[in-house]
């Protein structure tokens, strides 16, 4: 921003900047060399100029604005949400250097779910994933994450793979034959007698 400039500045994401222009910093000099101290010049300015102030969640708010923006309009960012996570985004750098892979979770409804996990992740880690990738899905699209109660979910829901059940949280998803966009059902449990 040059010192030419208008006294109060906008900038792009509604922040106020103040700056003193030429000819008011020559009337600084002049009241100054008349006796007048420069103090009461530059005072009389900056209480003439009206800065906004935001609070954090404002500041917020624009900065997420400002990042959405740039995501929306790079094309190597398309792909991801515009308020990507941190999280996210290590998830993809971690696709792209083939260190997790993604495992396509099938809803009963039909809806796919992929689901971003390490190389060597378990059936557990699956497990959280996917209770991931659905709290960010509410938390996106309504005001707030509703309560979900996952114990009750996995207690009375399957993963199942090729049609075997997949039953031991601790069994890698390697040695499950799951591999690198397989596809995982989510299935209701059968009661077992």
């Amino acid at each position: 921003m040059a010192s030419t400039e208008s006294n109060m500045e906008e900038s792009e994401n509604g922040i106020a900047t103040a700056a003193l222009t030429a000819n008011e910093s020559s009337a600084v000099a002049a009241a100054a060399a008349d006796g007048d101290s420069g103090e009461t010049a530059v005072k009389r300015e900056v209480t003439e100029a009206k800065v906004e102030v935001l609070s954090h969640g404002e500041i917020m708010h624009v900065v997420k604005d400002t990042l959405a923006g740039l995501i929306s309009n790079d094309p190597l960012l398309k792909d991801l949400h515009p308020y990507v996570t941190l999280e996210e985004v290590n998830s993809m750098i971690a696709l792209e250097y083939g260190q997790a892979m993604v495992v396509n979770v099938v809803r009963g409804d039909g809806d796919v779910m992929p689901v971003v996990v390490k190389q060597d992740a378990t059936l557990l880690d699956l497990k959280h994933g996917v209770k991931r990738l659905m709290t960010l899905q509410l938390l996106r699209s309504t005001e707030g994450a509703p309560a979900i109660n996952w114990r009750y979910i996995w207690k009375h829901y399957w993963l199942f793979f090729n049609g075997e059940k997949l039953s031991d949280d601790n069994k890698l998803l390697k040695e499950c034959g799951i591999r690198n966009r397989d596809e995982v059902t989510f299935m209701k449990r059968l009661r077992e007698r």
